[in-house]
């Protein structure tokens, strides 16, 4: 009797339990991203935010060294399912990625629990992200570039500075080589700096400088400077030789050296991404700049106004032969869904924001010198759909490499193109 008695209780305890909501499972993701100094501090921020925010999503994130560490690391782990659950990534890497076979594509589905979609984005980003057949791979989180700083203390009285200070009247090469010579005149050291000796800024003004006039690094079947692109990479290393030849800018210049010189006040100008912003505010607001500056988008120097750009997007790698759990993926996207949405806070590292709803929004117009500089947003270049170009590619070698020493004459415009076509297509699979 007793023995039943106790059966019964235990029957209607377990109905009890059973008719009781149960309690949500609190998903952890697990995070990468190669974010260091002021883009670093920025994300952490986002992060904790995001966490403070969910207490059913927690994210838990790990920063990498950036380059060739970073996407090795994803590749080896993601090949044995030790990877992330979501992961930054450079959409110039896109074509690698997609070839290693270690990015799960973007569903419609995926856009709906984040309470994103497609026309969202800005095209030339959001087209990044993606195979050639069309399928999404990875979400653009912002736009990054390089952009033209400028010193004003060199320019005035000059025709390049309107009544309000700003740079105008750059509308050709030679009006950019004038304005060099005009603040040489005005006493700079070195007009114009950024990291002739390093491979990432000696790529980005070659590829800018190619990019205007119209010429193509890589096409899409994979040939190298095909038809007169030859000789518009000629050009483009012909210029940058000049304007070493001229004195205008510096002498195999590393990063931190490139930057050091327009934040010292001895450049008038510095070519360089939109991360260096922060640089500048914070040196700005703890009063350790002696000048007034700005940045705007690269002028239109050739044929065609548009600059070197990539994005910084989120993508999901494979977890070897194992499918995420839904519940974890819609977690996944529930935390890019709301870095998107909150992505005027990741604009403050200088960066235009790839979601079209904060781009456009009123706080991003009134951001400097952000909102000068976004109209590269809609004509920016990416680089070439090509395992071979990319941050920390075979690309990014050859500029250091050929490039940067035929600008300080080792070797001749015309040599140089040459090897750069060589040393590509001996990369070729």
């Amino acid at each position: 009797m007793k023995f039943r008695r106790f059966a019964q209780i235990s029957i209607l305890a377990a109905c009890a339990g059973l008719g009781a909501p149960a309690m949500a499972q609190q998903q952890t993701i697990t995070w990468w991203d190669f974010f260091a100094g002021g883009d670093g501090v920025r994300m952490k921020a986002l992060i904790k935010e995001f966490n403070d925010e969910h207490p059913d999503i927690q994210i838990n994130a790990t920063t990498l060294e950036w380059g060739v560490p970073f996407y090795t690391k994803v590749r080896t782990s993601a090949a044995v399912g030790r990877g992330p659950d979501l992961m930054t990534y450079h959409l110039s890497r896109m074509p690698l990625g997609l070839s290693e076979g270690i990015l799960t594509p973007i569903t419609q589905q995926d856009l709906d629990t984040a309470g994103l979609a497609q026309s969202d984005f800005f095209e030339s980003a959001l087209e990044a992200g993606k195979s050639p057949d069309g399928t999404l791979y990875a979400l653009p989180f912002d736009i990054h570039s390089i952009v033209l700083y400028y010193n004003k203390s060199y320019l005035e009285g000059s025709r390049f500075l309107d009544d309000q200070g700003a740079l105008t009247g750059i509308e050709s090469l030679a009006d950019f080589e004038e304005v060099m010579q005009t603040a040489a005149d005005n006493g700079a050291q070195v007009p114009l700096t950024y990291a002739t000796g390093d491979d990432g800024g000696a790529y980005r003004v070659f590829y800018t400088l190619l990019a205007q006039q119209g010429g193509t690094l890589i096409s899409d079947d994979g040939e190298i400077l095909p038809g007169d692109s030859t000789e518009k990479a000629i050009k483009a290393i012909e210029i940058m030789t000049r304007w070493h030849e001229e004195g205008w800018q510096p002498e195999q210049a590393l990063y931190e050296a490139s930057v050091a010189l327009f934040t010292s006040g001895k450049s008038a100008f510095q070519l360089n991404g939109v991360w260096e912003v922060p640089t500048m505010k914070d040196l700005e607001a703890d009063g350790n700049l002696g000048f007034e500056w700005s940045a705007v988008e690269v002028p239109k120097l050739m044929d065609t106004q548009t600059t070197w750009a990539d994005s910084h997007g989120w993508a999901i790698p494979v977890q070897g032969q194992t499918e995420m759990d839904p519940e974890k993926r819609a977690a996944v996207m529930t935390v890019i869904g709301w870095m998107e949405k909150h992505s005027i806070q990741w604009a403050e590292a200088g960066h235009i924001p790839a979601y079209k709803p904060v781009a456009e929004s009123d706080a991003f117009k009134q951001m400097q010198p952000n909102a000068t500089y976004s109209s590269l947003a809609d004509r920016a270049t990416y680089d070439p759909r090509s395992e071979l170009a990319g941050v920390a590619s075979p690309v990014y070698d050859a500029a250091l490499n050929i490039v940067s020493p035929a600008m300080h004459g080792y070797l001749s415009p015309e040599d140089a193109v040459e090897q750069i076509k060589m040393e590509l297509q001996s990369r070729m699979r």
